[in-house]
Formats: structure tokens, C-alpha cells, sequence
């Protein structure tokens, strides 16, 4: 689930030896993806929307910080494949659905419109990072990289969340505004990035993908 390869890089000589312990009791990487991916869907619908961060903060981190297990699970067990990456970028996306829908969920039931906007716009702009990406590979470009990546939204969020259970009411606001400001920006920087690749070069015979303009 964590993007960044610094981020991975940090946790993994922690989590290798979950990884060695989960493969002796029989788990699998698909299985540790999915039960990932559930409960942090569950710990962000249960919570978030109840106006309860700190267990939320708490369950969420360990569980993004520890998602790197998955992919040490696959390589440590030699069962890396295509069916695993697309498993675990599937359920990234379900999690992150449902912890910006849980905040834009609070932000309806417990503060203002000017939040509320706020939140709609980082959940928006969430998918649409991860749709760039996707998208741009689909036409043979690549889209990575950006401003707000998925790693620094979780651990702004994760800020916002503290500040916020320490009486700092205006702190998820202050943070959902940072965020919002951020995914525009991704977005921008990967759909630049993605048509300077794709721009037919001067003088060239270019010709427009078979798929860019499906929709998907």
C-alpha cells in the first residue's frame, strides 16, 4: 500500500521478521492484502465518522506502516507476481475510498461546509492520482511521482487527526485544506507529465493510442 520507496525502505528491516513469522503459521501475502485492506476499511467507517481519531490514528498507522509486510510475504515466499501487485494496488484504493469517505462523512456530521467542501476535494483528488497512474499506463506513458503521493496524505492526515484529539479544533481542517491544495497539484503535475510523453514531436506521425479515448 505505501507508495513511496523511501517509506518501505525505513519499515522493512522491521517488518521482515513478521513477514518470516506470518508465512510459518500459513498465511499468505494475498490473505495479510486482504485482511489489511479490511480492517482498515472497518476502523475508518467505525470511527472516523463517530468523531473518534485516536483509535483510528492509532489502528490505521500500524497497519500503513506495516502494509509493506504483503509484498515482503511475496518475496520471501517467491510467489511475487502480476495477480499480487494488482491485488494490493486494488485494495489501496478500497482503503483510501473509505478513509477520505469516513472523513468527508465526519465533516458532513460534525463541522462546516467549508470542510466538508475540503473533504470531497481530497477524495476526489485521492482517486484521481491513482486513476492517473493507472490510465497513463494503460497508454504506455508513466505517471508517478507528484506532491502529495500516498504516503504523505496518510501521515498529513495522521497529523491533522493528533492535533485534532488534542484540542486543536481547527487541525483536520487546516490539514484537509493542505491536502486538497496537494492532490490539485498532483494531478496537474502527473497529467503534464503524462502529455510530455505523449505529445507527438514535431514532424513526427503521431497517432492517438487505441484506448485513449475509452473510458474506464
Amino acid at each position: 500500500m505505501l507508495n513511496n520507496a523511501e517509506a518501505r525502505g525505513f519499515v522493512a528491516p522491521v517488518v521482515e521478521p513478521i513477514a518470516r513469522a506470518l508465512l510459518r503459521i500459513g498465511l499468505t501475502a494475498d490473505m495479510v492484502t486482504l485482511i489489511g485492506a479490511a480492517i482498515t476499511v472497518t476502523t475508518a467507517l467505525v470511527f472516523i465518522p463517530q468523531d473518534n481519531f485516536l483509535p483510528a490514528i492509532i489502528i490505521l498507522l500500524l497497519f500503513l506502516a506495516g502494509d509493506v509486510i504483503d509484498g515482503t510475504m511475496a518475496r520471501l515466499s517467491g510467489t511475487q507476481g502480476p495477480y499480487g501487485a494488482w491485488l494490493d494496488a486494488t485494495m489501496d484504493r478500497v482503503a483510501d475510498v473509505a478513509v477520505y469517505g469516513a472523513l468527508l462523512w465526519w465533516a458532513v456530521e460534525y463541522r462546516d461546509t467549508t470542510t466538508t467542501v475540503l473533504a470531497w476535494i481530497v477524495l476526489a483528488g485521492a482517486v484521481a492520482i491513482s486513476y492517473a497512474k493507472a490510465r497513463a499506463e494503460a497508454v504506455g506513458a508513466t505517471a508517478n511521482g507528484g506532491l502529495a503521493e500516498r504516503a504523505e496524505r496518510f501521515i498529513v492526515v495522521g497529523i491533522g487527526g493528533l492535533l485534532y484529539v488534542f484540542g486543536l479544533d481547527w487541525a483536520m481542517t487546516a490539514a484537509l485544506g493542505i491536502l486538497a491544495v496537494g492532490v490539485v497539484i498532483t494531478v496537474l503535475q502527473r497529467a503534464m507529465d503524462v502529455r510530455s510523453q505523449l505529445k507527438p514531436k514535431p514532424g513526427a506521425a503521431g497517432s492517438v493510442p487505441p484506448t485513449a479515448g475509452a473510458e474506464g
